[in-house]
């Protein structure tokens, strides 16, 4: 499949430019824009519905679609996006999937930044097909018009999981949250790391869980009714771990001594909790976010997504060998 990389290639200009020119941006010149346009159709790719306009300098403001179940997770994001954002006079416009299609045009906004998993591709796809310049910080979308700046939750998933392996773990128990893309990649490392070892995974030690702190309480209550207890318990994020640590304690379990418990996230509470857990830079990703829209709504940027690192935190709740 053709990409804007080949096209750049081919014309030897830079990824921003032919995706500044693909969107209809009037910051080159009429040759270059000509010549781009022409590689484009010669190599086949499908060009997007292109609108020219000229961006009003008035309208400076940015959407942040979350979701508001747990507004916790996202306070270092939005303080990351809000420095930079008031750092260039842009204002922020904060709102969730309810009403979020509405405001994700030029006639409220001159860009978006969306956290928020029930907000359809399809519906991120049709906004940026008007030549309104999208960020997602939760998934990859194929699309010319939509950035990603996600993080690789998976070699530090996969990095913990080996590590507890290592340290004499063998039984195993996962407790899951929503169909995420950070949801799926997080339990495909996590299998990945037991199948490297030739530990046999059994599905009676999935858990589903919904993020939320309940939900870890729910599958600690489940997991001390089955007959299969297993050694540590990796929870696809803090909230749900701490849930089911609590749960442990208020039944009289050890932990780490009678089961170890592991979080991602690496939540404000988890470091008073002792939580072992994958530390997520949610500043550096809310701040990185709002450069890289502020630059496409300026002409200067790339689509190119971004991906950004993870690390675990040793703590309490899993005896390990770091060394």
């Amino acid at each position: 499949m053709v990409g804007i990389k080949d096209i750049a290639r081919e014309a030897g200009v830079s990824i921003a430019t032919v995706s500044n020119v693909l969107h209809g941006k009037r910051n080159m010149s009429d040759k270059t824009r000509e010549k781009i346009l022409a590689i484009a159709k010669e190599l086949g790719y499908e060009l997007p519905k292109i609108r020219i306009k000229e961006k009003s300098s008035e309208n400076k403001t940015i959407v942040v679609n979350f979701s508001d179940f747990d507004t916790n997770f996202y306070l270092n994001i939005l303080h990351g996006i809000s420095d930079y954002a008031y750092s260039k006079d842009y204002d922020i416009m904060v709102c969730t999937s309810r009403n979020a299609e509405k405001y994700m045009s030029d006639a409220y906004s001159a860009g978006c930044i969306n956290i928020d998993y029930r907000c359809e591709d399809s519906m991120l796809i049709k906004a940026a097909e008007n030549n309104y310049p999208i960020i997602v910080l939760d998934r990859e979308i194929n699309h010319s018009g939509i950035k990603s700046v996600i993080v690789n939750n998976y070699d530090a998933e996969k990095e913990m999981v080996e590590t507890l392996i290592k340290s004499g773990y063998e039984r195993f128990a996962y407790l899951s949250g929503m169909d995420t893309d950070d949801n799926k990649e997080r339990y495909r490392a996590f299998r990945d790391a037991l199948s490297a070892y030739g530990i046999t995974f059994h599905r009676r030690d999935y858990y589903e869980g919904n993020w939320r702190e309940k939900s870890g309480t729910q599958a600690a209550r489940l997991l001390m009714l089955s007959e299969h207890m297993p050694q540590v318990l990796v929870c696809a994020n803090d909230m749900m771990a701490i849930g089911a640590m609590r749960k442990f304690k208020e039944a009289g379990l050890r932990v780490p001594e009678d089961i170890a418990v592991c979080g991602f996230d690496d939540a404000f509470v988890s470091k008073y909790m002792g939580l072992t857990t994958v530390e997520v830079p949610n500043y550096e990703r809310g701040f990185l976010a709002a450069q890289s829209l502020v630059e496409l709504i300026e002409g200067t940027g790339s689509y190119e997504s971004l991906k950004i690192g993870a690390r675990i935190k040793w703590r309490n709740s899993a005896l390990v060998k770091t060394s």
